[in-house]
């Protein structure tokens, strides 16, 4: 009966999170999806409309202080709570914002709200895999993308009857309000991932944290730069993939979105069983090999040219970096609320600032030196993969090993690392 309350309890602490994370895809691509609505409404130019989007990113990256301090007074649930609320209030104050300069609050507003979210859903996805020892990760992270489907299939269906946005977002509040309240159902109530915030997850020896923002350890500087070159390959990818088939590739303009189409759905079908392989082959070796299947497969499709091989490079693309993000979350979650909110800050710099600097390079060498800088982002990841101290992997009796084997010296000049938690076996699928 014992062993029937601890699954139940699972299930239901899973499927809360996983709401989270489906909220804030939902919400993001809500808004993002109404772009041209919004551009009409307001007698927006490109560069305006630009200028929209680049702030509601300064908001995300910039909100790592703030994050990393109310994740300590306000724990990650709480923290989860005040931020959907405030993501739902933006759909609001995007519907009646008078003009642009609000409208540009109202979007920075939003940036900073999900960085919050961000960095609360994702320590709550790591403390789900250190208290129930299974891993979940991945699948939450298929959510998010869910979600971003779901908001897309809302404002198509919407946008046949009514193209106000009074009528979208309201139907679309409706559905974050049903989020939120199944998030409220199973969410954990304590973060047991790091050693500054469960006794259970530190060896006695371990010194404790300072108190305040300090200089990150350089193993979360790894970290953040894994999290910036992966995201930079997501970003890009998203962004270039339907231009490069088109003007480099010669692809049919029927063709061409299916870059796009074939990145996104590897990437999802690859998280809904990368669980499965990181229990089996651990965090590391995913993030590792995965980083570099996708940097050797686009740079062979780069060089093979033609649109078969293409498509290839780019699934390889999308099944090599699905997991890296949600490993690289769990393992900043283990160093404590600072490092977490940090690389979560680079993770959303590099996904908005990454398909930019690609731009530049594709401006000035071509597209095809712009996707080889996507390829070689890939394979830094795999670099800084190394210098990683991961979560612990089981031994071939079943009992966990102290972590999982890293470069020789990774991480052994850090004083702040909290190792894995010695007591929990190993991670077991969800």
């Amino acid at each position: 009966m014992n062993t029937f309350r601890l699954r139940d309890d699972y299930r239901r602490a899973q499927l809360a999170i996983a709401a989270l994370f489906c909220f804030l895809g939902f919400q993001y691509a809500t808004w993002v999806s109404r772009l041209p609505a919004l551009k009409t409404r307001l007698d927006l130019s490109e560069s305006e409309l630009g200028l929209l989007l680049m702030v509601c990113g300064v908001g995300a990256a910039a909100s790592f202080p703030l994050v990393a301090v109310l994740m300590k007074r306000l724990g990650s649930r709480l923290l989860a709570t005040l931020s959907a609320v405030a993501l739902g209030l933006v759909l609001l104050g995007l519907t009646v914002a008078p003009n642009y300069p609000v409208t540009l609050a109202v979007a920075c507003f939003d940036g900073v709200a999900v960085g919050c979210l961000n960095v609360a859903m994702n320590a709550q996805g790591a403390a789900l895999e250190v208290r129930y020892r299974r891993t979940a990760m991945s699948r939450l992270h298929a959510t998010f993308s869910a979600g971003s489907l779901l908001a897309a299939l809302l404002a198509s269906g919407v946008s046949a009857f009514t193209t106000t946005l009074s009528a979208h977002f309201g139907l679309a509040a409706v559905v974050l309000l049903l989020l939120l309240g199944l998030a409220q159902t199973g969410m954990l109530t304590d973060d047991r991932t790091t050693g500054e915030e469960s006794p259970e997850s530190a060896e006695p020896q371990t010194p404790k944290k300072k108190r305040g923002l300090g200089l990150p350890s350089r193993v979360t500087i790894w970290m953040g730069l894994a999290m910036v070159f992966g995201t930079v390959t997501e970003g890009a990818m998203n962004d270039w993939s339907a231009l490069y088939l088109k003007d480099v590739v010669n692809a049919s303009p029927q063709l061409a979105p299916l870059g796009i189409a074939v990145v996104s759905v590897m990437m999802v079908t690859a998280r809904i069983f990368a669980d499965g392989w990181r229990t089996r082959f651990g965090d590391g070796r995913i993030v590792r090999f995965g980083s570099l299947l996708a940097g050797t497969g686009l740079a062979l499709a780069l060089l093979a040219g033609g649109v078969v091989p293409t498509l290839l490079g780019f699934a390889c693309v999308g099944l090599g970096v699905a997991a890296v993000t949600p490993c690289i979350y769990v393992a900043a979650a283990r160093q404590g609320s600072d490092a977490l909110a940090l690389v979560a800050a680079t993770g959303t710099t590099g996904l908005l600032a990454g398909p930019a600097v690609i731009g530049f390079i594709a401006d000035a060498g071509g597209l095809v030196w712009g996707m080889a800088a996507v390829a070689a982002s890939a394979a830094v990841v795999s670099l800084c993969a190394t210098q990683i101290r991961w979560p612990a992997l089981a031994g071939k009796d079943g009992a966990p090993s102290a972590e999982e084997p890293t470069a020789p010296g990774a991480g052994s000049d850090d004083a702040d690392v909290v190792p894995a938690a010695p007591e929990a076996p190993a991670l077991r699928e969800a």
